[in-house]
């Protein structure tokens, strides 16, 4: 029988494992991985993973150890996942906008409408003539990124879409700045006419 110390560490892997944990949404894990943190990051590491808390933000993650550092590279637990040039926009547009919204001083959580999000995205989504289309475009891109956990849809406010701090940690400053170049030459180049 499991003493209780062993079974706090156990749900926290298995919380772990499952995706993000917020301290705002589940906190029992986030308690859990306070109290338990060295059991829990030994755990990981003896299989090539290692757990990122990020207490100011109030999230927690598992990401694939350094491959580089080690002699015998593990097996990949933690997948990389192939976004869309779509998804990857939409992420790298709200992350701005998140950089936007704290150096505003704005306290709490970033909060766009749907309308927002298909602003955010129509300078670069191709012209066309069929709305609908690109309203379906949009919110198949909004779903994906929901399903990737960063995005929530709020409860009692249908949309609404939380901006999750979490992608502060997959989108970080270097790649805004270098993705933000590339937007902005798009943008001029599909503003200057219908040659691409």
């Amino acid at each position: 029988m499991r003493t209780d110390q062993e079974q706090a560490v156990a749900a926290a892997i298995i919380r772990l494992m499952r995706g993000v944990v917020y301290r705002e949404a589940d906190e029992d894990a986030w308690d859990a991985l306070e109290r338990h943190a060295a059991p829990v990051r030994d755990h990981f590491d003896t299989i090539g993973v290692q757990v990122v808390v990020d207490d100011i933000e109030g999230y927690a993650y598992l990401r694939n150890a350094d491959e580089d550092d080690a002699e015998d590279p593990l097996p990949r637990l933690v997948r990389r996942r192939s976004l869309t040039y779509n998804v990857s926009l939409l992420l790298v547009l709200l992350r701005k906008r998140l950089v936007e919204f704290e150096a505003s001083g704005s306290e709490g959580k970033l909060v766009l409408t749907r309308e927002q999000v298909v602003d955010l995205l129509r300078l670069f989504l191709p012209d066309s003539s069929n709305e609908a289309r690109v309203i379906d475009q949009v919110d198949t891109t909004i779903r994906k990124a929901a399903d990737l956990g960063f995005l929530r849809q709020l409860p009692k406010a249908p949309g609404h879409w939380e901006v999750r701090r979490i992608l502060k940690a997959y989108v970080d400053a270097q790649t805004l700045n270098d993705f933000a170049g590339k937007l902005s030459e798009y943008a001029g180049a599909h503003a200057g006419g219908d040659d691409d």
